[in-house]
């Protein structure tokens, strides 16, 4: 009966603390599954749009820290790869949170092998141009691994194309003029 008695206490307290973690970020009713997360992927693969999918990475994030924890890095890049290949880029493109995706994996995949996400970063680029976080986030990347000219070339480049805000793009080339190792602190972005 005491074995009973626990799992049922359990399921109570699963339930109730992922209804309160998906209300408290706002996402689409969505429930979880808090072991391997497949009966929340099939929801929102069944609707398959960048918003559940943003919603569900950064929760799946706040579980712990990346650059502590390799079997949640593990994870995450595994989800992240998983929306980035369920999400056309040509129907996605013009499209905030799917652009933040790809910048999200990107950042992960630097943990892991700078190479890859040096191009993860590139296919960002190359998808959502008109992005200006994304131009940053890349310049910020190639900053980081001692590529000052390179981080230069796209941020100027980002300012030919275009990008918005034109703000973040001029206070990102300042911040660099200046030998700043942040191109933006917390504040600016």
């Amino acid at each position: 009966i005491a074995s009973i008695m626990n799992r049922v206490r359990d399921l109570k307290n699963k339930y109730r603390s992922e209804d309160n973690v998906t209300d408290e970020l706002n996402c689409t009713k969505i429930s979880a599954d808090t072991t391997d997360n497949s009966g929340t992927v099939n929801q929102i693969m069944m609707t398959n749009n960048p918003e559940d999918w943003l919603c569900f990475l950064l929760r799946l994030e706040k579980k712990g820290v990346p650059q502590l924890d390799v079997g949640l890095l593990n994870r995450l890049i595994g989800r992240y790869s998983q929306a980035v290949t369920a999400l056309p880029a040509e129907k996605h493109s013009q499209n905030e949170n799917y652009a933040r995706i790809l910048v999200r994996f990107a950042e992960l995949k630097v943990l892991q092998d700078p190479e890859e996400a040096r191009d993860r970063f590139h296919l960002a680029r190359l998808n959502c141009k008109k992005f200006a976080f994304v131009h940053v986030a890349f310049a910020q990347f190639e900053l980081s691994q001692g590529n000052v000219k390179k981080c230069k070339q796209l941020l100027q480049k980002a300012v030919e194309c275009s990008a918005v805000p034109l703000e973040m793009l001029e206070t990102a080339l300042q911040n660099l003029n200046q030998q700043k190792k942040q191109l933006l602190s917390d504040e600016e972005k």
